[in-house]
């Protein structure tokens, strides 16, 4: 049976990067019918939370990657917390130590600041050196029994090689002289990653193993650690990194890379999910809008894109824009009632009659608030908010007023020849047909920008939308008189 999983650290906020691994195997496990494995790697204690560990598993449902074994869940491979497989852990351990393939290391943290301090004076790779690796194991068993703080490193034969198969990039080498002899236990007792993910990877049967690129140079460790245990290897399949426009791997410093920033933002986990997918793969009609169940249906692993997939986050607003006008105002009503309302009431009648107008203007979420705001309130009027009409405040006072009884004959309910009749009385007024219909807009909106004039006023209601021009007439007079 295809088994796959993601182990991510608890370690802060859940990372976009996950997100892209998750997706990935996700897909991988439904489409070979196998089974997606959550697996938390908590072992280090000074940074690992429970909040940390929450906000992946919230961060993974929100996404909809739900996940076969895992915390929660449980399963036949559990428990799928490092931490609480330590004794697990202590038992692979003893049995390198046993075989040779692993010693125990003395040097204390002094000891070994002074090497590393010695190799970059000298231009050197940064790697332990080795002065261990000769104890005798008896000895080295007495003094940690004694109680001498140390840890179990891996013993790499320098002068050799070790390679492995990735089924996107071939056949991959390393000379064993470039591998450090990694540490597998720290003198806390906890694994490393190293060792964990390989013991808890063969123990819950994962046959691929799905991760970024920058794990291939940690491959050549675990697949000596595999040899050592006289296991076979899992399908090896590495990811290109996420990267910046300028080619960097993708960090906050550049783009945001919390999950929580973009549930947070209003970003639509569907649409999310489809941009990661855009970093990957492609479909067989270069189509870019797409969902979860056709990646299923069609995404082939051996197909995924190696190049450097570039998090253009332009792009990201685009497709989530296309996702938002995808949706049935129902739905999109429910999106935005469930957290992107800011202070505005919660009437979801009054929001059906807003979205059609709404929705073409906003690419996420959280652009609601500011783009619908004069449904909500009243306009909050500026100085220069009637900038674009391009006449003095009192003229365009009395184009506003001459407005209100047009509108107020003719009402709402023929918008077609509403407009008409405005038009008319632009020339009446002696103006263009867009400075009456500025002054308007601006005076009903408080926007320059808005959705088509008319229907915004036949959502607002008439009288709302009058008692709103003679408030913004009143306030241009008022700024004529001050000057």
């Amino acid at each position: 049976m295809v088994k796959v999983r993601i182990a991510p650290s608890p370690t802060g906020d859940p990372h976009v990067g996950t997100a892209y691994s998750a997706l990935f195997n996700w897909v991988f496990a439904r489409r070979n019918n196998g089974s997606f494995i959550l697996r938390i790697e908590d072992t280090d204690r000074t940074r690992s939370t429970p909040e940390s560990e929450q906000a992946i598993i919230d961060s993974l449902r929100w996404l909809g990657l739900d996940w076969d074994e895992g915390p929660i869940k449980g399963g036949p491979s559990g428990p799928y917390r490092q931490s609480e497989r330590l004794e697990i852990y202590g038992k692979h351990v003893d049995l390198l130590l046993e075989k040779g393939q692993a010693y125990r290391c003395f040097c204390t943290s002094e000891r070994l600041s002074e090497m590393r301090a010695k190799q970059k004076a000298a231009k050197q790779d940064f790697g332990y050196d080795g002065l261990c690796r000769g104890l005798d194991p008896d000895e080295a068993r007495k003094m940690a029994e004694a109680g001498k703080p140390h840890v179990v490193r891996l013993r790499v034969d320098k002068a050799s090689s070790t390679s492995f198969d990735d089924l996107l990039r071939g056949r991959v080498t390393f000379e064993n002289k470039t591998v450090d002899d990694q540490i597998l236990m720290k003198s806390d007792g906890f694994p490393t990653y190293h060792l964990a993910n390989v013991v808890d990877d063969h123990l819950m049967g994962v046959t691929h193993v799905i991760r970024a690129e920058e794990w291939i140079s940690s491959t050549p460790k675990h697949i000596m650690l595999y040899d050592a245990f006289g296991w076979d290897y899992p399908v090896f399949i590495h990811l290109s990194l996420l990267r910046n426009k300028n080619g960097s791997k993708i960090s906050k410093r550049k783009n945001p890379v919390s999950l929580l920033y973009y549930k947070e933002k209003g970003y639509l986990p569907e649409a999310l999910l489809n941009f990661l997918a855009l970093m990957g793969w492609s479909t067989s009609d270069e189509e870019e809008f797409f969902d979860l169940e056709r990646m299923v249906a069609e995404m082939d692993h051996g197909d995924i894109h190696v190049g450097g997939p570039v998090f253009d986050l332009d792009k990201l607003d685009w497709l989530n824009g296309v996702h938002i006008r995808s949706l049935a105002p129902d739905e999109l009503a429910d999106r935005l009632l469930d957290g992107f309302m800011g202070g505005y009431r919660r009437d979801r009648d009054y929001l059906l009659k807003v979205i059609p107008l709404i929705r073409e203007r906003i690419n996420t979420l959280s652009e609601f608030v500011d783009k619908a705001g004069f449904f909500y309130k009243n306009t909050e009027l500026q100085p220069d908010s009637f900038k674009k009409v391009k006449l003095p405040p009192g003229e365009t006072a009395r184009l506003v007023r001459s407005a209100i009884p047009v509108i107020e004959s003719r009402g709402l309910d023929e918008a077609e020849s509403l407009e008409n009749e405005l038009r008319e009385q632009a020339k009446a007024c002696g103006v263009k047909v867009g400075q009456l219909f500025m002054a308007v807009r601006v005076a009903v909106t408080g926007k320059t920008a808005t959705p088509p004039l008319i229907d915004s006023m036949i959502v607002l209601g008439l009288e709302k939308s009058l008692d709103r021009m003679r408030q913004a007439a009143a306030y241009l007079e008022g700024l004529e008189q001050g000057s």
